[in-house]
């Protein structure tokens, strides 16, 4: 044995086969863990270790990745939140922690210096994207407009978990009024130290987009599984439809803006809003958080309702395709009482649908007349998550107390779709 150290690149020969792969302190006694270039760990039994080779020493500290300007490069800003994207490995655990140092990023993905000069980084946080509620949301707004409103600045780069980056890049869509220039959301499936990361990809064709002249909130991704180019897409019309995929983001009922290619070529794929940097964006970020977002199954008893109706101000039930809960005299449960109840009670009750894809109809049977009738708020083909932020956005809105329904069926930022294509 050696004296190799956690994360030095080593060979390990054993009775049985050679194994390459970076060195990982070990938390079980009598086996070594090795990182393997896949990015999978593995353990190996001390006794059936011959030898071990350090083939490259683990640098000893981090080299700080200045951030020096390039001539005749785009200025862009770049919020860090967290997520895998902001992670790397952490050779005593085999798992992943947080870059806390904002140079650690791009000692990464130094790609991004070829296509842009980051005039400055800011960490309002740095959490895992469950963690994050709407008074985040409010905080990206916030510096998002102030970087958006210099006229040295041509977009915004956010990384972010996964998880729930579709209800950020939601509500940043509704909360940023007269959108001026890009604001790319980007992330990784994948943590840095894997080969198959799309951490590389990802942010590369985020800098791309983020200097364009598409003014929209977007998320830009992956859009297969190979590394060939990227979709840029709607903040109101994605979700993660996938938990482990590089393409796990899909655009719902809409199509993406473009596919971004890491060479810098554009492709234009549905109509977007244009960058125009005379143009102020404006700051709408109020949300009350006493909203809910419920699914409803069969069987389900409708007595929930009466805890929202006193805690809450507003729901979005995620129902049937097209809109529908048990209002029947031979279900179990019939809801019709009970949101009748709510809706008189002050709560306002909206309905998105489980299926994702497609649009809501009250009318076509007579369960769905009948919400109508009651005062249900039927949204369309608005997604569950964007629906919910929606409605926590307009509520807060106290001006629009008397609008509510007016404005949950407005199309503030592409939420609703004119028309779906099959």
């Amino acid at each position: 044995m050696v004296n190799a150290e956690p994360g030095d690149v080593v060979k390990i020969n054993t009775v049985k086969e050679e194994i390459h792969g970076t060195l990982l302190e070990s938390s079980e006694q009598g086996v070594v863990l090795i990182k393997l270039k896949s990015g999978y760990n593995i353990g190996i039994k001390k006794e059936d270790i011959q030898n071990i080779e350090v083939v490259k020493k683990a640098e000893k500290e981090e080299k700080k990745h200045e951030l020096k300007e390039k001539k005749n490069l785009p200025y862009v800003d770049v919020i860090i939140t967290g997520g895998t994207i902001s992670s790397r490995i952490d050779y005593k655990t085999g798992g992943v922690k947080w870059l806390t140092n904002p140079s650690e990023l791009f000692k990464f993905y130094p790609e991004i210096f070829d296509i842009v000069n980051v005039r400055k980084i800011e960490i309002p946080f740095m959490k895992a994207s469950e963690n994050m509620s709407s008074s985040d949301w409010q905080k990206l707004a916030e510096i998002c407009e102030k970087s958006l409103n210099d006229p040295d600045i041509n977009g915004v780069i956010i990384t972010h978990g996964t998880d729930f980056l579709h209800y950020t890049s939601a509500a940043l869509s509704f909360f940023l009024r007269d959108l001026n220039k890009p604001v790319v959301l980007t992330y990784s499936q994948r943590s840095s130290d894997r080969a198959s990361s799309d951490a590389s990809l990802n942010l590369k064709c985020a800098a791309i987009a983020a200097v364009s002249d598409i003014a929209e909130v977007m998320l830009v991704g992956h859009a297969s599984t190979n590394d060939d180019y990227c979709y840029a897409m709607p903040g109101t019309k994605v979700r993660k439809l996938h938990s482990s995929r590089r393409d796990a983001f899909k655009v719902v009922n809409a199509k993406p803006f473009a596919k971004i290619f890491p060479d810098g070529k554009i492709e234009k794929i549905s109509k977007h809003s244009l960058r125009d940097d005379g143009k102020k964006v404006k700051l709408d970020n109020e949300f009350n958080d006493k909203i809910a977002l419920i699914k409803f199954y069969p069987g389900q008893d409708p007595e929930i309702l009466e805890h929202y109706s006193q805690k809450y101000h507003g729901i979005v039930i995620e129902a049937s395709g097209l809109g529908h809960v048990a209002v029947s005299e031979e279900a179990k449960h019939d809801w019709l009482p009970k949101i009748k109840k709510a809706i008189d009670n002050g709560l306002i009750v909206c309905m998105a649908s489980q299926t994702i894809f497609g649009r809501l109809d009250p009318l076509v049977y007579s369960p769905g007349r009948a919400l109508l009738k009651a005062g249900v708020i039927f949204l369309e083909d608005m997604l569950a998550e964007t629906s919910f932020v929606k409605l926590g956005w307009v509520l807060g809105h106290k001006q629009w107390k008397d609008k509510i329904k007016e404005k949950m069926l407005e199309n503030f930022a592409g939420e609703v779709s004119e028309r779906l294509e099959e």
